[in-house]
């Protein structure tokens, strides 16, 4: 069964008590819930999880390279600051969906740039809790034109 690691960046805890105007009401679990069942309705084994820390996404990104086949990931305030994530994502060469619940090219300018895009098979952003469903089916089509990797 191909796996899939979803990982939730800083702050994401606090869905649908922080800033809901720009993120919406949704909770951190909920998204879960959504991928729980979408995961489930394909067959495709899941791994959640979530860290405000930078090196511990590092670490769980590295750690992925033998255990995942693709990677969802919502980097959130490190889309724009981490070069230790970007660099990770383009060492586990994994499949890789970049993620944002807001449209971040049409909030404040130091958002409009993503260190993770040039490393990522794509990005979703502007859907709130769609962009991780469509995210996640993008993974799956990328997981299924693609032959399973040795690990």
């Amino acid at each position: 069964m191909k796996k899939i690691l979803v990982i939730h960046g800083p702050n994401l805890n606090l869905l649908g008590q922080r800033e809901p105007e720009v993120y919406g009401r949704v909770t951190l679990a909920g998204v879960d819930r959504l991928l729980k069942k979408l995961a489930q309705a394909h067959g495709i084994s899941l791994e959640i999880f979530q860290s405000d820390h930078e090196g511990e996404i590092v670490s769980k990104i590295g750690a992925s390279r033998q255990s995942a086949d693709a990677l969802v990931i919502n980097p959130a305030a490190y889309t724009h600051t981490s070069v230790a994530i970007r660099d990770a994502i383009a060492a586990v060469k994994i499949p890789t969906v970049e993620v944002h619940l807001s449209n971040i090219y049409a909030r404040e300018e130091f958002r409009h740039r993503s260190l993770i895009a040039p490393v990522a098979s794509g990005q979703v952003s502007g859907f709130g809790e769609a962009s991780y469903e469509l995210g996640f089916l993008a993974a799956i089509g990328l997981l299924r034109s693609k032959p399973r990797r040795k690990k």
